[in-house]
């Protein structure tokens, strides 16, 4: 009989008893290697990372971090027919709906002796070998293919038409801003969004793509839409999407904007339906773990991203396939938008759109980074100085990178192209990254100077991150400081991460600074950091980055509370 052992890896989790679980799997004499993590940090990456069938989530004493866990984990584990087993503590079994909810397969309650937990991963084993059997609630798309709610038929779907050799994408989406409703409404409410969102997707492939499609549902919140297409055809599949989870959906007597993450592959030669939803898990992965690209596409294994890039990107400019997303930027104490980030996307003609950190790496190895950094300033002046009324308050943040800070005569160059759009410099803010590796300090503080003496203001951006975090506070002349994502994901862990956080935003007020939080995801977050004196926040709690119909939409609900 098949079980664990076929897989060798087995990824684990366990929050409050790590040493507990790695004796109990060293001590089961079955051979196998065990991953186990004591925290949730870069879940979904190692989870892939392991090429484990099996993972344990061990929420005993950390039911709130299981379920979290879990919620990361689901829609990997559906996709790739892998098997999640919870161990929870006998007196939160009623939360085992929730989990399984989540994606979770198998289930175990403590007290359980060693040899019960061994058995129940072996079990766990046997569901992964058999994940790509049995179908339930088969329905058809006319005009496309057929949805369910079992990733085995999606897989099938997928092995059918790569033996007919068909082209096949793989579009996976991970929903966000849940939480919210959920603390509103309750999980039925959340769960019934979720079913609208998947509807809303069928409704893409049945009417809208023109191509064979279907839609399965994951575990949680996400589900994956797999088409028979390619280049040009899977970036319209992935637009018209886009578009319409972006639409607001209707949530008791209000309305709710979600969120939403995208990782997509396309069959490749060699592709099996393993790789191809390998390849995509991990392209949701990267995208989860972006603060700025809320959609990540999977190139071929063994193929240098960047260098393939770098080649295209000579001729993006000229195509015009350089966009723009905003991200909203939000003063805690009134919940109003103030400001937005203006952040660069690639919308490449057969792999889709690219985000901006993926954009520049292309630039740097293409020799491109001035050309792409004079385009993009220009793109973002003349698109912000062509805004309707409703956002003409609005400040702009524009990134500047390390080469832009070391080109002479730049301040002079960039004063002459705000003045040339018209648009007024008093509404504009400058960002440079702590990790931009800036040399000489003494000449980018001349330059920075000249630009905020010139009506600009000036952020330094993913502060936290670096090794000269004090001494760019020192010799910068700043007026914002944007707390790095990775610090603000960690404030609502232990008191030691709360200390860090509070610590750097006292600093910065200290001297005269406004702080912004990147990446703020819950309202636990956002209350801590308010609690800490942060004055404004950007995330996906708020939005992620969006166009200006969408941010238009997001300050009229505003206006409206």
């Amino acid at each position: 009989m098949e079980d664990i052992q076929t897989a060798t890896t087995l990824f684990a989790v366990s929050f409050r008893q790590r040493d507990e679980i790695a004796d109990i799997l060293t001590n089961a004499g079955a051979g196998w290697h065990a991953a186990v993590r004591s925290d949730a940090d870069g879940l979904e990456g190692r989870f892939l990372a392991s090429g484990a069938a099996v993972a344990l989530i061990d929420a005993r004493g950390a039911l709130d971090d299981g379920l979290a866990a879990a919620r990361r984990l689901g829609g990997l584990v559906a996709t790739n027919g892998a098997a999640l087993l919870v161990l929870v503590s006998r007196g939160d079994v009623e939360a085992i709906g929730e989990f399984f909810e989540a994606g979770a397969t198998q289930f175990l309650a403590s007290p359980a002796s060693d040899s019960e937990l061994v058995q129940a991963l072996r079990f766990a084993g046997r569901h992964a070998a058999r994940a790509s059997g049995g179908t339930i609630d088969r329905r058809g798309i006319p005009g496309a293919s057929q949805h369910d709610r079992e990733t085995g038929d999606a897989r099938r779907w997928i092995v059918g038409r790569i033996a007919a050799d068909r082209p096949v994408a793989v579009v996976l989406v991970a929903l966000s801003r849940l939480d919210i409703v959920n603390a509103a409404h309750g999980r039925p409410t959340v769960d019934g969004l979720i079913e609208a969102a998947v509807r809303r997707a069928e409704t893409v492939a049945r009417e809208a793509i023109g191509v064979e499609a279907m839609v399965a549902r994951l575990g949680g919140s996400e589900f994956v839409l797999v088409v028979e297409a390619s280049g040009a055809a899977v970036t319209a599949a992935i637009t018209a999407l886009d578009a319409a989870l972006a639409r607001p959906f209707a949530v008791a007597d209000a309305r709710a904007v979600l969120g939403c993450r995208f990782g997509v592959a396309q069959r490749q030669p060699g592709d099996d339906a393993a790789a191809l939803l390998r390849r995509a898990s991990e392209a949701l992965a990267e995208a989860k773990a972006s603060d700025g690209s809320v959609l990540h596409v999977a190139l071929p294994d063994g193929v240098a991203p960047i260098d393939a890039l770098a080649i295209d990107l000579h001729h993006a400019i000229e195509r015009d396939e350089i966009d723009l997303r905003w991200q909203p930027q939000v003063e805690i104490a009134s919940g109003k938008i103030t400001g937005v980030e203006a952040l660069a996307r690639w919308s490449h003609r057969t792999l889709g759109p690219l985000g901006a950190d993926t954009l520049f790496d292309a630039a740097d190895r293409a020799d491109l980074g001035i050309a792409l950094s004079d385009h993009i300033q220009r793109l973002v002046l003349a698109r912000a100085v062509a805004w309707p009324v409703a956002l003409g308050t609005l400040r702009v943040s524009l990134n500047l990178t390390a080469a832009d800070i070391t080109r002479p005569g730049f301040a002079d160059l960039f004063l002459a192209r705000v003045d040339e759009s018209g648009f007024p410099r008093g509404r504009l803010t400058v960002e440079i990254t702590e990790t931009g590796l800036i040399e000489d300090l003494a000449a980018a503080s001349a330059l920075l100077a000249e630009l905020r003496g010139a009506g600009c203001r000036v952020a330094i951006d993913d502060f936290g991150t670096g090794y000269s975090s004090l001494a760019y506070l020192k010799s910068l002349p700043l007026d914002y400081v944007k707390i790095d994502k990775s610090l603000v994901r960690d404030i609502d862990g232990s008191a030691r991460d709360r200390v860090v956080v509070a610590g750097a935003i006292t600093m910065a007020r200290s001297l005269g600074l406004a702080v912004i939080a990147e990446g703020v995801e819950t309202p636990s977050q956002l209350e801590l950091l308010a609690a800490a004196g942060c004055s404004l926040y950007q995330g996906f709690l708020m939005s992620e980055p969006v166009g200006e119909a969408a941010l238009l939409e997001l300050m009229a609900r505003g206006r409206s509370r």
